[in-house]
């Protein structure tokens, strides 16, 4: 369910002939096993998260029993997964979960301190700033309503029904999306709340073509939420940021002016993190814009 949503990638030309590669397997002193392992990585990256194991033999340069071989390694260790109903490979959680701690040791909490705190002003609510660890939602950083009313709630769980994890599950894989709102279970939070997976997967849909996700009393009565991805230097998807506001100051123009400020918080934060699309374009979009 990332920015590639019409099945497994083929792939052009294998990585040792890439023009203006620089990478000469084997060079140097280092452990080949591992410069392979990391060669298969990098080939998933660039297939948008899943290719076929053929694919992935043909575009690594590698044959297909060794490829086999370190695939099911690094399955068994959750960097790669095995694609439920596809005879293909993707990035697994473990990716994310190293991409989390990256980010926490460049500290994004402040390195976003400015960017919330321009959203919290702007819009006078609760800000937020979430990351996955796994299948559990982090809160990195957050910012109390300036106005008064009631306060919102920050539950790890409910990643279904948050527009904080609506934004970032849209832009995870399929087979990952699922598997994170099984384990934790589509609760039914209020009336509102998305319980079914295929309602679920089509809400995910408009998130990847508007940007936004929407929490309309989907996990607190009285609360409506816009949230935004936030990618790094890769384009990855590696936190989201929110703010929610009580239904009795939901005016249409309060709304539009919640959701304009959310989506441009994230996308200066992604920029600040060099995401390319965003730097280069000025706009939060994948390279290849999905249906």
């Amino acid at each position: 369910m990332n920015s590639h949503t019409g099945g497994p990638i083929i792939l052009g030309a294998p990585r040792a002939q890439r023009a203006g590669s620089g990478r000469s397997r084997g060079a140097g002193h280092g452990i080949q096993s591992v410069d392979r392992a990391v060669t298969l990585l990098e080939t998933l990256a660039e297939a948008g998260g899943e290719a076929t194991l053929t694919a992935i033999s043909v575009r690594a340069g590698l044959n297909i029993s060794t490829c086999h071989h370190l695939l099911s390694t690094l399955v068994n260790r959750g960097y790669i997964a095995k694609v439920p109903g596809r005879r293909s490979y993707a990035l697994g959680p473990g990716i994310f979960n190293l991409g989390a701690t990256y980010l926490r040791g460049v500290d994004l909490p402040r390195r976003a301190a400015p960017i919330i705190t321009r959203l919290n002003e702007a819009t006078g609510e609760a800000v937020h700033l979430v990351t996955l660890q796994g299948e559990i939602m982090v809160t990195l950083a957050r910012r109390e309503s300036r106005e008064r009313g009631p306060g919102t709630m920050t539950w790890p769980d409910g990643v279904h029904a948050k527009a904080s994890g609506k934004a970032i599950l849209a832009w995870l894989p399929e087979y990952q999306a699922r598997r994170i709102t099984t384990a934790q279970g589509m609760i039914k939070f209020t009336p509102h709340t998305i319980t079914e997976w295929p309602v679920l997967e089509e809400e995910l849909r408009l998130v990847r073509r508007e940007f936004y996700a929407t929490d309309r009393e989907e996990y607190q009565s009285g609360f409506i939420c816009f949230g935004a991805a936030v990618r790094d230097q890769q384009g990855a998807v590696v936190a989201s940021i929110s703010a929610s506001t009580p239904t009795v100051r939901a005016t249409p123009e309060h709304l539009n002016l919640v959701r304009d400020e959310v989506v441009e918080a994230a996308r200066a934060l992604s920029a600040g993190l060099g995401d390319a699309a965003v730097v280069t374009t000025g706009a939060q979009a994948p390279a290849e814009r999905p249906a």
